[in-house]
């Protein structure tokens, strides 16, 4: 009998932030098809995807616009080098994102964590290159997460990884999160926002001569189980930021294209005239293609390019990647901004948004819920338990229920596609109450995953 799919996947593939010998137990489930929220395996089982498969997917699998963006530029363009040659969808997405963010020159990559490294490295070089060398360092917060590789990691504060790769990292510094659960007993949510306002003063007040930038995911920490801050706190870095001279990087890579709300997060946070504020640096992925292929963006000033521009090669901005603005990947994001605008989605969430909190009420009620939080399409809930092998039992559980849920440590979270119908939200919420109460139920096993909770 031939092998599955599964099988030879695990033989193999060697799959991501995974601990291979747990596929002995427990094989990858093989999908063979998406359709709009749904996933199907192999064995024709559907699965609601409500995670949008590592919080990418916007519109669902297999969305017709960018579908049909993609077949067009195939027979027209499907890829060239980016150095010393340019193209129309390129060029469009470029001025559409300037548009979007008030940041008018794009920098290309394809995935999240290179989007990271770019920043840093952008940052860090124009104050180079702007004759203040000493400017090199940078700033992460407690729980932030921005990326695998090694400059990401040195941002990024989830012990397993830091662990790990240590020697390879310059670990830069580690301020307290506004995550509102990080409050201390007796301490509301603006007396902690301010606390740790406080703190990002004092240390930019003493380093800010070596610091290049501070890097935020605005508003949602993901991989810290969806830790939710003000948007005061954002207000307040950007003034520091000003006042110091240090860059403001805002990691939307995965928060952006509406997942809090807001096109993009970080414009839920004001400034002193009442605008929404605008960083330094964006980076973008994940949702910029709608899930559909690898592209990541790095949106900057006038300022910061203006650094660059010089007669010397080593003046320039030292990077690059084979895939640079992929057409294909430019047709997808297009077509991604084109839905916001046609469809007007954020709206459109707000309905859905409201629909799925009220159906999730049994959930936020559940006697093992200690904390819930909920902010545009994504919802989280910390479970009562101090399993370590929660996670995982969830995860597998919910498959059998048809959902992808991967909760993060305790943390249970949705952040499901933006093309739920009333069926689909019923059968998520019920689906994961049934999941939960068959997990809790069970007696506690040793975890099979690699201690990744983001991931198990």
């Amino acid at each position: 009998m031939p092998a599955s799919l599964a099988e030879r996947s695990r033989q193999a593939v060697w799959h991501p932030c995974t601990q291979m010998k747990a596929h002995e137990a427990h094989p990858p489930r093989a999908i063979v098809r998406g359709e709009g929220p749904w996933l199907i395996d192999e064995q024709g089982h559907r699965i609601l995807d409500a995670v949008s498969s590592w919080w990418v997917n916007l519109f669902g699998h297999g969305f017709k616009p960018i579908v049909d963006a993609i077949t067009d530029q195939l027979v027209r363009l499907d890829h060239t080098m980016l150095a010393g040659l340019t193209h129309a969808p390129v060029v469009e997405l470029s001025e559409r994102l300037g548009a979007l963010t008030g940041l008018g020159h794009a920098f290309y990559a394809s995935d999240g964590a290179s989007a990271t490294e770019i920043a840093l490295k952008m940052s860090a070089h124009s104050w180079r290159n702007r004759g203040m060398p000493g400017k090199h360092r940078f700033i992460g917060l407690q729980g932030g997460y921005h990326g695998e590789t090694a400059g990401a990691l040195s941002v990024t504060d989830i012990p397993l990884f830091r662990e790990a790769y240590a020697p390879l990292l310059r670990l830069s510094a580690t301020l307290p999160s506004p995550d509102l659960r990080h409050a201390a007993s007796g301490v509301g949510p603006d007396e902690h926002t301010a606390a740790c306002v406080r703190a990002l003063a004092d240390h930019l007040a003493e380093h800010h001569a070596s610091i290049a930038a501070f890097i935020v995911e605005p508003l949602v920490q993901g991989a810290a189980g969806m830790g939710i801050h003000s948007p005061t706190y954002l207000s307040a870095a950007r003034a520091l930021c000003n006042q110091h001279q240090v860059h403001l990087i805002c990691d939307e890579i995965a928060v952006g294209f509406g997942r809090t709300g807001t096109m993009f997060a970080h414009q839920q946070a004001l400034d002193a005239q009442g605008q929404s504020i605008r960083p330094d640096f964006i980076c973008l992925s994940k949702g910029l293609t709608g899930g559909v292929l690898p592209l990541s963006a790095v949106l900057t000033t006038d300022e910061v390019y203006g650094a660059f521009w010089d007669d010397r090669t080593a003046h320039g901005f030292l990077h690059s990647h084979s895939y640079t603005g992929n057409p294909l990947a430019c047709r997808a994001a297009l077509a991604v901004l084109d839905t916001f605008e046609r469809d007007d989605v954020v709206a459109r969430n707000r309905v859905t948004a409201e629909r799925l909190s009220a159906l999730a009420e049994p959930l936020t009620r559940h006697p093992s819920v200690k904390a819930h939080r909920h902010i545009g399409m994504i919802w989280a809930w910390d479970i009562a338990t101090s399993d370590a092998s929660f996670a995982a039992r969830f995860h597998r559980t919910a498959l059998d229920e048809g959902l992808l849920l991967r909760p993060i440590g305790n943390s249970l979270y949705f952040m499901p596609p933006y093309a739920l119908t009333e069926s689909d939200m019923q059968h998520l919420v019920d689906g994961a109450l049934r999941t939960l109460g068959q997990v809790l139920a069970q007696d506690a096993v040793p975890a099979a995953s690699s201690g990744d909770e983001r991931l198990a």
